[in-house]
């Protein structure tokens, strides 16, 4: 009788079924009341098979074999004897050259490598990881670990090929498998041996390997049969058919050699008897139809052969199948037409028929056509012929480019049956198509494409045609146009007019340094957009950044050109005066207070000095600040800077006298000698006066005692410097210095750079004009002064004669800082003219160069004194408030008078005296134009030239007098005119290049006056009357808007009305185009709703929140139970599923919220059904759900661990309606119940010990010896 064991109640709560323990009773059934044994209830684990087991044993309780995984990681444990052993120094293990070679190889291949040292002292290595890295490290490890041995093979010549394996890929397996360097002759070495280098194992084993693959080549057979070629077709049979079934019969491998190659050599290989019983078969056939076969030859056209050929020789095969017949074929590319039939005699007849047959089977004909249709035949993708062809398979159709015909070939029937297709086609588009080809200068062609070829394709939509233009690599103008009659003819008319428009365009080159091209064009082309906007005929092309070009191109007509280089000469020059760039060092302690709280500091110097302030990073060892903007501004900002600086710190400020001559060896090479004094010094600031200042003053900032150290220290070093530096100084006069120096500073530059010295020529304020000084080391002084002598006594030679020219006349020649001297000089080969000192009253003007120069120029000083004589001067009444608007910017108009005209223009002295007393009233700042004009001397501009020239000057200057004119404009329209901060009218002033005057705001005028040039004026008064017609309508379009609505809503519907996040109201808003505004929460009216915009949209819109206000009061609620356990469900992730839920029903539904009294009320708000429908859903989801729920709690019960110390934890303890103790899990022939054995006790910590806690063993027991 079995023994039943129970392991206490506490043990286990429930079985581990996941079923309530029930109590074993005559109602239970039979199958539910057994008990199971111990080793069905805990099976054991299955042990290894052993050799001799059998395949057919029933499978364990664990049920079948499982198939073992091959790991990808593989591991690989290898010995190297110590006499082989390349480093054998033990004193350091793990650290000497072998650790070094194994990290280098596992960094290579990424396998893992771990050495060990035996006792023997040799080495264990452990290679670790993918196969083929496992193998590359096992093969480097051998070759730098391991004392490498070398040996030779020998093996036949022809059997290397197979060592080497198809690209080598044998020979690198085996040196792999082998850890060894096999290298094998080179095809031309007479030699058979192959050497092997390796350990002395993987030497036998490559050895072996060797022998093993050329072993196996001795059994093979290579026979080579040399056979009339005209035989070769009957031995291969059709289709290649019988020499298949050859080689499949007797295993050998049988090698034909093509038709088309003039080759007779058969070749055989395989197994030594099979080739000899192949070599048989092959001559019995050969013999067999030498005997039996005859010729016959035939004459074929030649342009019938690739019938007869049919594709890829089929047709030959169907003849040789069918008849037995061999039908040889002369090259495609000779001219014999003789074609050969061999067979036997009764079937060659029979074999001629099908030839002929063949040859005649497919007609070729010629259809013409204009080329130009060619593409129109075949239509769009080969719409047209992809029709015919897939109607008639079998026939080809070729178009030739450039010829006008279209070949078909293909049978007879179908070939015809195209070609009518096709000449039909051709009659159709000759009556709807015409061409026509126009000539336009390759120049043009890339614009007439247009950008992504916009302007062709418009013309192609346009007129339905198509316009076929050359590439640039064909070098032609020819450009045709295809289509409709008169679309080409159309089209064709628009291509020439857009060429005349271009001929007549200009092109224009503006030099913008690089660095401002980006500014100009602005983030993601914005600024450039506007330029473009406002001049839209005008291209602007900026080169390509790699380029690094500084031309700026623009094209388009003439006028606009001008006035967009006009435009954009202006941004360059404002962004050049705001690029002035100034560094200030400042201390890095200081850079956070300079910032201020927040950026305060740093953003109030920038906005009032108007400039950008950019500091080092904190992380940078940087002090300077960099201020950019016009160079007033950024002194400006310097300066508060560094006041910010003086107030925080004891900063002293001391200068030091140093000669000017040796500031530049005192800064050193990039400033790397007074860098050093700075940073010893603990960082004080040294600042020397720019070059050619004059200055002598070196200026010293910083901590007071810091500031002295660095005096002493920087005088030390001028002192070594004056010391060290040699000089001399040389007389020349001072009307030699020019050619001394050269044009460009040529000369003297080359004397500086051959010597290494320094050259100081005087300053026009020095009282030794003749003086020149030499500075340097004394041997390259010395060779810098005979240079010069040398120089100098050069110019000796150079001839000096003189003129008299009239006192009245100096002033034309030296004017304009000279520039008829200039001129003279560039003109007669370097000539120097000098005319005396202003005030020297002498007439005697010297010339100094070449003597043929000086009598040229001479000769044209005559000429130019003649034409002074006879000018005359006269005098144009002008006032002086109109002066600086005549000049222009920089004097830029007056120039262009002078220069246009020949003459000389005079202003006289401004007379700020009487401005006061005279100037008319003002307003705006601007001289109101109403005053007379009394002429005055300050009034009166001279001129100066030829009496036809000076007439044309006056006319010229009077007409850049400006105009003014009255521009009627109602008063309430002004402060819109003048804009933001005179923003508008500050563009229109410098669009139209007028001066514009508003009238004061209390005078409440209706005019407005603009002054300018005439024609700018008349554009102006355009400009500002469309301004005011856009104003007006936008005024009324205002008053419009202004349609007010105020409707009454029940506050409890604005949630639904304004929707999630604003969607419902911002619907309405966006189809009607209004303005809606709900109360705010403080208002007293609470149910307002404010409407506005166009009247008969708040209409509409009004209507709209009616209805939706109907909806609602239409709509009901209603409370639903819902166990709170499938609400997350019913909801879903991020409110998903119910969301879908609400769309779907028209539904609201609100959950309540946590720790609600109600948790498991859920609202539903609709229309009646909606709503009722809802509900159902919902209640059928809480009832699928709560199916699941109840499955987890019940699970979870189950794998919930039993309490050890509170007692049946858990379903069994509480289900248990007995009150008696819960039977438990119960097995029968439990270990514990064998003789001398006893049930282990759960609660004892000895029997269950507690992880990490020991306790001694009492005695054995049947679960085995405890382990700790």
């Amino acid at each position: 009788m079995s023994s039943v064991a129970v392991l206490t109640p506490e043990s286990f709560a429930e079985h581990r079924s996941g079923l309530k323990d029930q109590e074993i009773a005559g109602c239970v059934p039979e199958d539910e009341a057994y008990i199971p044994t111990y080793l069905e209830a805990f099976p054991p684990l299955p042990e290894k098979g052993a050799p001799g087991e059998k395949a057919g044993e029933p499978a364990s309780a664990w049920g079948s074999k499982i198939r073992p995984i091959k790991a990808s990681v593989i591991t690989q444990v290898f010995h190297v004897p110590l006499e082989e052993r390349r480093y054998k120094d033990n004193s350091q293990f793990g650290e000497g050259e072998e650790a070094k070679v194994c990290l280098d190889i596992m960094q290579r291949t990424g396998a893992h490598i771990e050495l060990s040292l035996a006792k023997d002292q040799g080495l264990s290595i452990m290679v670790t990881g993918k196969l083929d890295s496992v193998m590359k490290a096992r093969k480097e490890i051998v070759a730098r670990l391991q004392t490498q041995a070398s040996a030779t093979v020998a093996i036949p010549k022809e059997h290397h090929r197979f060592v080497i394996g198809k690209n080598g890929e044998k020979l690198q397996e085996l040196e792999l498998k082998t850890a060894t360097k096999i290298a094998i002759p080179r095809p031309d070495d007479p030699s058979a041996n192959i050497r092997i280098t390796g350990t002395k194992e993987g030497i036998e084993k490559a050895r072996h390997e060797i022998l093993l693959i050329s072993a196996e080549q001795d059994k093979r057979a290579v026979e080579r049969l040399s056979l009339e070629k005209a035989f070769h077709p009957f031995i291969a049979g059709a289709h290649n058919r019988l020499v298949q079934e050859l080689s499949q019969e007797t295993g050998a491998r049988i090698s034909i050699p093509p038709p088309s190659l003039p080759k007779d050599e058969i070749v055989i290989t395989g197994e030594k008897e099979a080739v000899a019983l192949a070599l048989s078969r092959i001559r019995a056939i050969y013999d067999d139809k030498k005997r039996k076969t005859t010729t016959i030859s035939v004459e074929v056209k030649k342009s019938q052969h690739k019938y007869i050929i049919g594709p890829k020789g089929n047709t030959l095969q169907e003849i040789l199948e069918a008849t037995g017949v061999s039908v040889e074929m002369p090259p495609l590319d000779s001219g014999s037409e003789t074609i050969i039939l061999r067979g036997e005699p009764d079937k060659l007849g029979p074999a001629l028929t099908q030839v002929y047959a063949k040859a005649k089977s497919v007609m070729v004909v010629e259809v013409t056509a204009p080329a130009w249709l060619h593409r129109f035949i075949i239509g769009k993708k080969g719409q047209n012929i992809g029709r015919i062809t897939q109607q008639l398979p079998r026939v080809h159709i070729e178009f030739t480019d450039g010829e006008e015909r279209i070949s078909l070939e293909g049978p007879t029937e179908e070939v015809e049956q195209a070609q009518a297709q096709i000449q039909e086609i051709i009659k159709d588009l000759l009556v709807r198509m015409d061409y026509t080809e126009v000539i336009i200068d390759q120049r043009f062609h890339r614009h007439l494409i247009g950008k992504n070829g916009a302007n062709i394709n418009r013309i192609k939509e346009q007129y339905k045609v198509s316009v076929r233009i050359p590439q640039d690599s064909e070098r032609s103008g020819l450009v045709r146009i295809e289509g409709d009659p008169k679309g080409v003819q159309l089209a064709r008319r628009e291509l020439i007019e857009m060429v005349q428009r271009m001929e007549n365009e200009r092109t224009k080159d503006l030099i913008v340094e690089q660095k401002f091209h980006r500014t100009i064009i602005g983030q993601k082309g914005e600024k450039i957009k506007e330029v473009r906007d406002k001049f839209p005929e005008v291209i602007i092309n900026f080169p390509d950044p790699a380029q690094k070009s500084d031309i700026v191109q623009l094209r388009g007509p003439k006028n606009e050109v001008e006035k967009c280089a006009k435009f954009l000469q202006k941004i360059i020059a404002d962004l050049i005066e705001n690029s002035f760039s100034l560094s200030v060092p400042i201390f890095k302690q200081f850079h956070k207070n300079i910032i201020g709280k927040g950026g305060a500091n740093i953003k109030k110097i920038r906005e009032e000095t108007n400039t950008k302030i950019d500091l080092p990073t904190e992380n940078s060892n940087s002090e300077m600040i960099v201020i950019t903007g016009r160079k007033s501004n950024c002194e400006a900002a310097r300066d508060r800077i560094l006041a910010i600086q003086r107030e925080l710190a004891n900063i002293k400020e001391t200068e030091v006298t140093i000669p000017a001559k040796l500031h530049n060896s005192l800064i050193g090479s990039k400033g790397c000698l007074v860098r050093s004094i700075m940073e010893d010094c603990g960082g004080v600031h040294i600042h020397f006066p720019s070059e050619g200042s004059g200055s002598d003053k070196v200026t010293i900032r910083g901590p007071a005692g810091e500031v002295e150290k660095a005096k002493k220290q920087l005088l030390q070093l001028a002192e070594e410097k004056q010391v060290n530096n040699f000089t001399a100084e040389l007389q020349a006069k001072p009307e030699y210095h020019k050619f001394l120096i050269g044009r460009g500073g040529a000369n003297i530059r080359r004397v500086r750079d051959r010597t290494g010295a320094r050259i100081i020529f005087p300053s026009p304020d020095d009282t030794e004009q003749e003086l020149i000084t030499i500075v340097g080391k004394e041997e390259a002084v010395r060779q810098a002064q005979k240079e010069l002598e040398s120089l100098v006594k050069n110019l000796d030679d150079v001839v000096e004669d003189s003129m008299a020219v009239d006192v009245r006349h100096h002033r034309h020649f030296v004017c304009r800082r000279g520039q008829v001297l200039r001129e003279l000089a560039e003109e007669y080969g370097g000539v120097a003219v000098s005319f005396p000192r202003t005030g020297a009253n002498s007439q005697r003007v010297t010339l100094k160069g070449a003597k043929d120069c000086v009598e040229a120029a001479k000769k044209r000083i005559q000429e130019i004194i003649e034409d002074l004589e006879s000018q005359v001067s006269a005098e144009v009444a002008i006032p002086q408030r109109y002066h600086r608007a005549i000049m222009g910017p920089k004097g830029c108009r007056i120039q262009h008078i002078t220069r246009e005209h020949e003459v000389q223009i005079k202003f006289p002295e401004r007379d700020d005296s009487s401005a006061g007393q005279d100037a008319p009233p003002q307003e705006n700042g601007e001289v109101s134009p109403e005053a007379e004009f009394v002429p005055r001397k300050c009034d009166i501009i001279s001129i100066a030239g030829r009496a036809e020239k000076c007439e044309l000057a006056k006319a010229a200057l009077l007409a850049l007098v400006p105009i003014t004119e009255d521009v009627e404009v109602s008063y309430e329209l002004h402060r819109y005119i003048i804009g933001q901060k005179g923003s508008g009218i500050r563009k229109m002033m410098e669009e139209y290049e007028v001066n514009i005057w508003v009238p004061q705001p209390e005078k409440q005028l209706d005019v407005i006056k603009v002054t300018g040039l005439v024609a700018n004026v008349e554009r102006a008064k355009q400009g500002l009357l469309e301004r005011v017609k856009e104003l007006q309508a936008e005024q009324e379009d205002r008053a419009l808007r202004s349609f007010k609505v105020t409707m009454s809503v029940d506050p409890k519907f604005h949630p639904k009305i304004i929707g999630r996040k604003g969607a419902v109201i911002s619907q309405i808003r966006k189809d009607h185009d209004v303005s809606i505004q709900f109360p705010d929460k403080g208002d007293e009216q609470q149910d307002l709703i404010v409407i506005s915009g166009y009247e008969r949209n708040v209409e509409e819109a009004r209507e709209a929140i009616q209805q939706l206000v109907a909806e609602l009061q239409e709509m009901v609620s209603q409370d639903v139970h819902l166990d709170p356990r499938t609400h997350a469900r019913i909801i879903g992730a991020r409110g998903k599923a119910i969301r879908k839920l609400m769309e779907e029903f028209k539904v609201d539904i609100r959950f309540p919220q946590p720790g609600s009294d109600e948790p498991d009320k859920v609202t539903v708000t609709g229309l009646p059904e909606t709503v009722d429908n809802a509900i159902d859903h919902l209640l059928n989801l809480e009832e699928e759900y709560m199916l699941s729920v109840t499955e987890t709690e019940t699970l979870a019960a189950y794998m919930k661990p039993p309490s050890r110390y509170g007692g049946g934890g858990g379903a069994g303890g509480v289900d248990d309606s007995s009150g008696g103790p819960a039977k438990g899990f119960v097995v029968r022939d439990a270990p514990w119940n064998a003789a001398g054995n006893k049930a282990p006790d759960m609660s004892s910590a000895e029997d269950f010990p507690t992880f990490g806690t020991g306790v001694a063993p009492k005695q054995a027991s049947a679960w085995g010896p405890k382990k700790f």
